[in-house]
Parts: structure tokens; C-alpha cells; sequence
């Protein structure tokens, strides 16, 4: 490429090249001038005169930097310069300084239009000669010690992590903090944070590692969040917090600065603020061409932060709620297809097989759980593989299990569900563990209930274990509600401690049968049971108290598998009332629950989440939920 066929590309004279490239085009138009840049720096062109020692514009541009290993910025500034029409000469410099010293040698011989450079320290300055002397200017960077350098503003950063955490009304707020650059401006925006705030800062709650300080002032509450400096520092304190078996955000919140460089880890669940290291870099890459070509001020960094997810961040311990217990039975769920349920004297084949967790009281938890209650869970287990099973979907959903029994020589329930097309089913239960409670393992974890809201009971346990857990639950003010499935008859005293009873139509016709509607529930009335809730299938629900009577209609959902329809509607049923909603407006969203229930496969897989039951219910009956 030669200046005469860039004049002819450009459709102007070889003069006028000359003086554009030469800075000398007062007198050429702007638009003219860009169009022949342009094709300059897309062809990459370089007059003689440069090439042998003259002025012009090499559209080089020299990077300095300390190391490039894993860089965003990097990759921020080539993405720039490649879309401005230049090349860049990238020298890593470690700790040498005379490495440095050597770069910017390199450059001045390579006549770069212009430097970005991260120097090593204060004494990097006196180099600073080199490329000024050849007129070429410098845009220093990650250097505090000039106020003229372009820095990300950590400070700014710590002050976003500790306002997240203010935001979900934390006030003992740790700050733990790593050996890097930034740390001490990543402290700075953190103090200033609670100065702004009017909240008094505690130089005692700063800590530099993990140890046994910060982990006792977890455990009495004295700090309720933290947030950190370095990604991998809150992910060591997550592993130990797991190992500890703290709930995280539940026992504490936990928020960590990220790099570019670790979004593999993305799947973990930290929330996290991202450093903006790319976007530093295209803004360097702007800012030092805007040096070289038009020699204006360098504007200051500014980058809009963002936290990834809130996963662990959450209000602190003593601001929740008060939690949901379960006391009930826990199985290894067998799903088998049949075009057909079995009936005597006939053999049905299956189509598919399918293994979850199951048992009403893990199906209960679980549905809870979705919908955001604290849940904890008294029940027992075999000393078997399926028993790890159970505890690992316990874990995934943050439901407390120190009160579930292991039994040395018994195996986990198990239930064999049959599922016809239709979604009708029939089930199976072989009790195992759950057989082996008794009164004194409800005695053992009284604890479990003195800050519960309600209590759900199902008979798939022994009943003088269910009466034990209703005589707690009534000494801490607890409701219960209790789902009589696999029993053909309820104990009177158990009744005596049940607020709420929630048959379907089998199991009241076999505790009453012949009766009406009116006249079962009126049975379990007169018993000292406050409210009887009857669930119909596609019929929706009969409600009848002391004082009301009402039909419930179901909600239109296509019926796949009705197994866990009541379970559903159950765990619903209790978090609404927990959370203050009328009881009328809880059976109403918990016909919700249960509708998507049905519509898929299976229990737990099948129970619905928080914010899609609320969504939905918005779009339809948006009066039911508070704006």
C-alpha cells in the first residue's frame, strides 16, 4: 500500500494524505480527514518517512503491564484498538523494573502513537522521560500515587457490598479482608458506608483471615453478614461455614468480590460483585487514542456494579420468620407407569420407573421450602444409601435435618406408587424406619418447635408420636395441622391438638363412613379439631369451621399425576397462613399449588417455587397477593 493509493482510495490528493498524516490539516475538513484515517488504519499503513525516523502516526499503541496472565483488561483494550484501526505492542514487565525500563525503550524505538502503562511503583516515574522525550504520551493505570492515572474505584465497590447488606437490614456487618491492591480502598468505601448511614462502624468486626474470632461471632450472632474482598476467601469461609452446617443466607449472609477471571465459578452459590476488569479496559483503550489523536483530558473510569444473585444474601436470623415443622414420614418414592392401576387377580405391566425422595413429611418440607419457609424436619431413616439420598435433597433445599433418626438396623420407608395415564394413582407404603419413632425422639428435639409458626403431622408415623409432637407444639403456640393418610382411625387425644385436619374424600369416608360432607367434618368439629379442610380432586375443596361453610373450586390444570396434589396443597396451605393471609385467600392459593402439582410428574420434582406461584397468581387473580 503506497500514499498514492490511498489518496486514490480516498479520492483526494497525495498532498493532502501528506499533511493528514503529518498533522498539518488545519485546513482539510473533518470529514475528509476521518475518511482518510479510515482507510489508514485499515490498511495499517506507514509512511517511509516513519519507518526511517520521521514524524507521523504509527497507529501502534504500547501496553505495559505487570502481568497478562487471566486478563479482562487486556481483552477489553484489544477488542478496542482492533475496532479503532490499531495494533498493540504488549510488554509484561513482573516485578523487574528494569524490564520496564526496557519496554519503554522498545516502544520510543517502534515510534507507538501512544502508551498505557501500569507501573510498578513510585520509582517507575523516572522513566517517565523515556516516551515523553519522543513526544509520546502516557496514560498510566492501577496507580493511586497520580492523580492523573486511571483507576477502578474500589472504594466504590466496598461501599456497593456493605449497602447490599444494609439494604436487607444487616447492622453487624464483618468485612473480611485478603492481600491485594485494592484492599485498602475496597475497606475505605466499606467504613464510609456506615458513616454515610449513620450507623456507628466496628474496627473489631474487620478480620484478615478465618478464624476462630470470626466463626464464634457467627455462631452468638454478633455478625450477621460479611462481605469479602477476595472471591476465593468467601469461598473458603463458605466450605467452612457448609462443614460447620450452617443454612447460608439463613444463619448468616454472605457476599464476595469476584475477578473477570472466575466466572467458571459461577455455578457456586455466592453472591458476588463483579470487578469490572474488561470494561476497565475498553475504557482504557478509549481513553489513550483519544490521548493520542486529540490530546484532551482523559475522562474518569465509571462502571455501572451488579450483583450476580442473591443467593446467600439474605435478612439476618433473628428477622425471619418463625420456621415450619414437620414431623412425618420420610421414603424413597417408586414411581411405576401403568396404562392401568392393578386390581385382583390382574397383572399390569409398567412402562417406566422413576426413584425420588418422598414420604409426606419430606414432600411437605420440600414444598415449604419452594416456598420460602425456614423448615425443619423430625423423622427417620434406615442406615442404608437411600438415607444419604434423602439427606442430600434435604441439603439442596436448605431444610433442616439434625433432628432425623438414623436406624442402625432398619431400612428407609419406601413407597411404590402406581400412575395411570389419567393421573389417578395408587400407592404402596412399606414403613421401615418410620415405624421405629417414638414419643422420647420428639422429646429429644424439642428445641425444633419453640420458634415454629405451625407444625404439620401426617399418620405415616406412630400417632403417640405425632400426640408427643402436638403437646410441644401447643407449649410453644405452634398451629398443627395434620393430614390423616394410611389410618383408618384418628386417636382422640391426637385430635386434641389438632387445628386444622386436611383429609381427601377416601380417607374421610373411611374415617366416617356414610356421612355427608357436612357431617364428617362436623364429626371432627365436635372432636375440638378448629377447621376442616376436605380436598376434592377436580373438585376442588370443602371448608367448614364453627362459624363458615364453603366450596372451593380447583384450579384448571391438566391432570398428569394427582400423587402429591395434597402434599401440595398442604405446604401451601400453612406458609400463606404463616405469612398473615386470611384463611379463605390461603385455601385459595394453595388450590394454586396443588393444580401445578398435578400438571407434572411425580412429588418433589413436581411442587412449585415461590416466585412462579406468585407470578402466575398475579396474572389471574391478582387481588389475592399484596402489591
Amino acid at each position: 500500500m503506497t500514499i498514492k493509493e490511498i489518496a486514490q482510495m480516498a479520492g483526494v490528493s497525495i498532498s493532502t494524505v501528506s499533511k493528514i498524516m503529518n498533522q498539518k490539516d488545519s485546513s482539510i475538513s473533518a470529514e475528509t480527514r476521518e475518511r482518510v484515517l479510515r482507510i489508514i488504519k485499515e490498511f495499517n499503513y506507514a509512511p517511509y518517512s516513519h519507518t526511517t525516523g520521521g514524524a507521523g502516526r504509527s497507529f501502534l499503541l504500547g501496553l505495559l503491564v505487570r502481568s497478562c496472565e487471566s486478563n479482562h483488561i487486556l481483552k477489553g483494550i484489544l477488542e478496542v484498538a482492533r475496532g479503532k484501526g490499531y495494533a498493540v505492542l504488549i510488554a509484561e514487565t513482573g516485578t523487574d523494573p528494569l524490564a520496564e525500563q526496557k519496554a519503554l525503550h522498545k516502544f520510543r524505538q517502534h515510534h507507538v502513537d501512544a502508551i498505557l502503562w501500569e507501573p510498578l511503583g513510585e520509582d517507575s516515574l523516572l522513566h517517565r522521560q523515556i516516551p515523553e522525550g519522543a513526544g509520546i504520551p502516557c496514560l498510566l493505570f492501577h496507580f493511586l500515587q497520580d492523580e492523573d492515572a486511571c483507576n477502578i474505584d474500589f472504594s466504590k465497590i466496598g461501599f456497593t457490598a456493605a449497602s447490599a447488606l444494609i439494604r436487607a437490614n444487616h447492622r453487624n456487618i464483618a468485612c473480611l479482608l485478603s492481600e491485594d491492591d485494592y484492599t485498602e480502598q475496597f475497606l475505605a468505601g466499606y467504613r464510609q458506608c456506615f458513616l454515610d448511614g449513620g450507623i456507628p462502624f466496628q474496627e473489631q468486626l474487620v478480620f484478615h483471615q478465618t478464624d476462630d474470632h470470626l466463626l464464634g461471632s457467627i455462631a452468638t450472632h454478633a455478625v450477621t453478614g460479611i462481605v469479602c474482598s477476595s472471591f476465593f476467601a468467601g469461598l473458603r469461609l463458605y466450605e467452612r461455614l457448609n462443614h460447620l452446617h450452617y443454612h447460608i443466607p439463613r444463619d448468616i449472609t454472605l457476599l464476595s468480590l469476584r475477578k473477570d477471571s472466575q466466572e467458571v465459578f459461577d455455578f457456586l452459590p455466592i453472591s458476588t460483585i463483579g470487578i469490572p476488569y474488561y470494561e476497565f479496559g475498553r475504557h482504557l483503550c478509549q481513553s489513550v487514542i483519544h490521548l493520542a489523536e486529540d490530546g484532551d483530558a482523559v475522562p474518569k473510569f465509571e462502571a455501572e456494579l451488579f450483583i450476580t444473585h442473591g443467593d446467600t444474601i439474605s435478612i439476618p436470623p433473628l428477622h425471619h420468620s418463625r420456621k415450619l415443622t414437620v414431623v412425618g414420614s420420610i421414603n424413597i418414592d417408586n414411581y411405576l407407569k401403568v396404562k392401568e392401576l392393578p386390581v385382583t387377580g390382574k397383572t399390569v405391566s409398567t412402562t417406566d420407573f422413576s426413584l425420588f425422595p418422598g414420604g409426606k413429611g419430606i414432600n411437605q418440607s420440600i414444598g415449604a421450602s419452594l416456598l420460602g419457609a425456614r423448615v425443619a424436619l423430625i423423622g427417620a431413616v434406615g442406615n442404608d444409601m437411600d438415607a444419604n439420598h434423602i439427606f442430600a435433597a434435604l441439603d439442596k433445599h436448605a431444610i433442616h435435618s439434625g433432628c432425623i433418626l438414623r436406624c442402625p438396623d432398619t431400612a428407609t420407608g419406601k413407597a411404590y406408587i402406581f400412575v395411570q395415564p389419567d393421573g389417578n394413582s395408587m400407592i404402596s407404603i412399606l414403613s421401615g424406619a418410620n415405624a421405629s419413632l417414638c414419643p422420647d425422639d420428639i422429646l429429644r428435639n424439642e428445641d425444633a418447635f419453640q420458634d415454629s409458626g405451625y407444625c404439620l403431622f401426617q399418620t405415616e408415623i406412630p400417632q403417640n408420636v405425632l400426640i408427643q409432637a402436638g403437646k410441644l407444639a401447643y407449649k410453644y403456640g405452634a398451629k398443627t395441622i395434620l393430614k390423616p393418610s394410611a389410618c383408618s382411625s384418628i386417636e382422640p387425644e391426637l385430635l386434641k391438638y389438632v387445628d386444622l385436619l386436611v383429609p381427601n374424600l377416601n380417607e374421610i369416608n373411611i374415617l366416617c363412613p356414610g356421612k355427608s360432607l357436612r357431617e364428617q367434618a362436623d364429626t371432627f368439629l365436635n372432636a375440638g379439631v378448629e377447621t376442616v379442610i376436605i380436598t376434592l380432586g377436580e373438585k376442588g375443596c370443602y371448608l367448614k369451621t364453627r362459624q363458615e361453610e364453603q366450596y372451593f373450586p380447583a384450579q384448571d390444570f391438566l391432570a398428569v399425576d394427582n400423587t402429591g396434589a395434597g402434599d401440595a396443597f398442604i405446604c401451601a396451605l400453612a406458609v400463606y397462613l404463616q405469612k398473615g393471609f386470611c384463611l379463605s385467600d390461603s385455601i385459595r392459593i394453595a388450590t394454586y399449588a396443588a393444580g401445578f402439582c398435578i400438571s407434572r410428574e411425580g412429588v418433589t420434582p413436581a411442587l412449585i417455587d415461590h416466585s412462579t406461584l406468585e407470578s402466575y397468581i398475579r396474572k389471574k387473580e391478582p387481588e389475592l397477593l399484596p402489591v
